[in-house]
């Protein structure tokens, strides 16, 4: 069998990393031929040493000359930038991309791999909603399969392997309902940025935990599965789970569900994505112990206090650039919630405040989503500006 050749986008992120602890388990399957990643040049280079690409990509020359540096003559090619991560995207070396880049910034890269027609394993959720029927159409016209790595979207695509697609009634997402689950509305006014950041299950980057926070996380997955499972979002349920231990289900239409289970543990989903279509990889994870998960609590969400996700639903339902202005308002409102710039409440009421003053339009490019996306950010950006803490 030869070694599938990899590009990884995001290799110091939260995503990256579990992917390469991966990786290092199967050398013969396996093979790192590029690497992109922002701008932790020691994380970077540990990754350089151990896996020998030939190629990396890196957000600034600041952080180009710091692993230079630090590599000398086993330095491999660094590209600069975002035209950097694009061109290690579309390699003619490789047939696999792992988009692992996290919000918006992951869009062209991701779009990039798409038109070169490689198999993407997809982990950067933003480039489904910023441009998710785009993406999709261009991938069929490239045959460019995009596989989900998202925990849920993989559990759905487990669940359909041996169905038949006309048999699927609904997809149920499910959400562990992060932190403030069981917080009242007041409680969760006066939340910090510290309290949010931690997770009752999952280990992940600051603004995916404040997403799951709020529950834009299951928002924005919603917006995900309609385009890479082709199905309306009244299709497509979320329900609360506090435990993590089903990572979403298929009902089908003869009342049947089907669901994945399995410990918290990201490098799960990120090996079936790696390894597909072949065998599943053995993996030494923590095995799931269902006599000692004697509960398994499942819940409907609260809209009242976790309204964003219902936003996202409603910009799904707008269509075009809404779902694209919800995602770029969203980073700004998180950004600004995790700079003490504004308050918890005051993310989904950014995020409702961008989509209301956005007049929507057709997605026919990236630069459409990107454009939306920025333009969402700009519009929270200017509302949390008058309505910040201590205003």
């Amino acid at each position: 069998m030869s070694r599938r050749k990899l590009t990884l986008l995001g290799s110091t992120g939260s995503i990256g990393t579990s992917a390469l602890d991966v990786i290092g388990r199967f050398p013969e399957r396996f093979e790192v031929v590029a690497l992109a990643a922002g701008r932790q040049a020691g994380l970077l280079v540990e990754q350089i040493r151990a896996f020998r690409p030939r190629v990396v990509a890196v957000a600034d020359d600041a952080t180009a000359r710091a692993v230079a540096d630090a590599l000398g003559a086993d330095c491999p090619e660094i590209l600069v930038g975002e035209a950097g991560c694009c061109a290690v995207a579309s390699l003619s070396e490789i047939d696999y991309v792992l988009a692992a880049i996290a919000g918006s910034a992951g869009m062209r890269p991701t779009a990039a791999a798409v038109d070169a027609g490689k198999t993407v394993g997809l982990a950067n959720k933003e480039s489904m909603v910023l441009a998710g029927e785009y993406l999709m159409g261009k991938a069929r016209q490239t045959g460019a399969p995009i596989l989900p790595v998202d925990s849920e979207h993989s559990a759905i695509f487990q669940c359909l392997v041996g169905h038949h697609r006309d048999d699927v009634h609904r997809l149920v997402l499910t959400a562990s309902g992060g932190p403030f689950r069981t917080w009242s509305a007041e409680q969760i006014a006066s939340c910090t940025p510290a309290q949010a950041l931690k997770h009752p299950n999952w280990s992940m980057g600051d603004k995916i935990t404040i997403d799951s926070a709020t529950l834009v996380n299951k928002g924005l997955e919603v917006i995900e599965a309609r385009w890479l499972f082709d199905l309306p979002p009244e299709r497509i349920a979320i329900v609360v789970h506090p435990e993590s231990v089903v990572h979403s289900m298929v009902e089908y239409v003869d009342g049947s569900v089907v669901a994945q289970l399995g410990t918290p543990d990201m490098r799960g989903p990120i090996a079936f994505a790696l390894s597909w279509p072949g065998a599943r990889l053995p993996l030494e994870l923590p095995r799931l112990d269902l006599s000692a998960r004697a509960n398994l609590r499942f819940e409907d969400p609260d809209p009242v206090r976790f309204p964003a996700f219902e936003l996202c639903y409603a910009a799904l339902r707008a269509g075009g650039t809404a779902p694209a202005v919800a995602s770029g308002a969203d980073e700004a409102a998180v950004a600004a919630f995790l700079a003490g710039r504004c308050t918890f409440p005051q993310i989904a009421a950014a995020i409702a405040e961008a989509l209301e003053k956005h007049e929507v339009r057709q997605v026919s490019s990236v630069e459409d989503a990107v454009d939306a996306s920025d333009e969402g950010k700009r519009l929270a950006e200017r509302w949390l500006a008058g309505k910040g803490i201590g205003r």
